[in-house]
């Protein structure tokens, strides 16, 4: 096989990393525009109202999203509760007893999938399941589309973290005659506390911003949300309506709660770099 001369592969080499820092500079062009559009948008709606009151009827000024930002909050914390024991549970088979059995290949294989389908998808299912039987929308159904999303991030990240504690820590408990369980919760957990939170709060990041699956399960509500057997008020629907109206403060309104989701994505991802570094230093 000829070999090509020096000269060639150097050019080639000035020509991949130029495309490559190009494209990287590009990407964080139009991110910094998102944001500091965003930004710059949102900011000018805040207000004490924006944060403590309810939405007005449309067409009169005022008013605020207080219901919208304690519904959000309300139905991450129950998908949380939902989606994260059942993934962690899940992650455990996968590394300390399923392993390599053909199960867990089945459960790998369709855990994989269900991260990629789209989150529209979900939404369609759950209410399929959920809201079309009842007949009307609720916050539980929006809880249980969010937890799905979040069963297969937690799984997999609970797994690849599990596999990452030396095997020596697992037979060093079992021989001192520890129950499997136990050097599993006591041990093996222990050693990858930082990897195990790292992948809730991934999984808590993924599902912050979703729409889709609201739309069709929790769909939104302008009271507070007492009642989450009902429609259920959030951010990512009221968002979307309010972005779609003629009305001018009701944009300028989803521009705020744009601002309130980035800034509540932002700061879960940060923390959770912040909980890889800290366990990439202490390996």
């Amino acid at each position: 096989m000829k070999e090509r001369s020096l000269f060639m592969r150097k050019l080639n080499n000035r020509i991949i990393a130029g495309l490559s820092g190009f494209s990287a500079m590009l990407g964080l062009f139009i991110l910094g525009w998102i944001l500091y559009t965003v930004f710059l948008r949102g900011f000018m709606a805040f207000n004490a109202s924006f944060f403590t009151e309810l939405p007005n009827p449309p067409g009169m000024s005022g008013g605020g999203l207080a219901n919208a930002m304690l519904g959000t909050i309300l139905l991450t914390l129950l998908a949380t509760v939902m989606g994260v024991p059942v993934g962690l549970l899940a992650g455990v088979f996968l590394s300390e007893f399923g392993q390599h059995s053909k199960f867990a290949r089945s459960v790998r294989f369709f855990s994989n999938i269900l991260m990629g389908t789209p989150s529209i998808i979900i939404g369609v299912f759950v209410y399929t399941l959920l809201v079309v039987p009842v007949g009307h929308f609720s916050g539980y159904s929006g809880a249980v589309a969010l937890a799905v999303m979040m069963l297969p991030v937690v799984a997999r990240t609970t797994e690849d973290m599990l596999q990452m504690v030396p095997s020596a820590l697992r037979e060093s408990a079992l021989a001192l005659g520890t129950p499997r369980w136990k050097t599993t919760l006591n041990v093996v957990f222990r050693a990858a506390k930082s990897g195990l939170i790292t992948g809730v709060l991934l999984a808590v990041a993924r599902v912050s911003g979703e729409t889709a699956p609201l739309l069709f399960t929790a769909l939104n509500s302008p009271y507070w949300p007492t009642n989450l057997a009902h429609s259920t008020a959030n951010l990512t629907v009221t968002i979307f309506n309010y972005a779609m109206s003629p009305y001018e403060d009701w944009q300028q309104m989803a521009w705020g709660a744009s601002l309130l989701i980035t800034v509540g994505v932002l700061a879960v991802t940060l923390l959770t770099r912040f909980a890889l570094k800290e366990k990439k230093v202490k390996n």
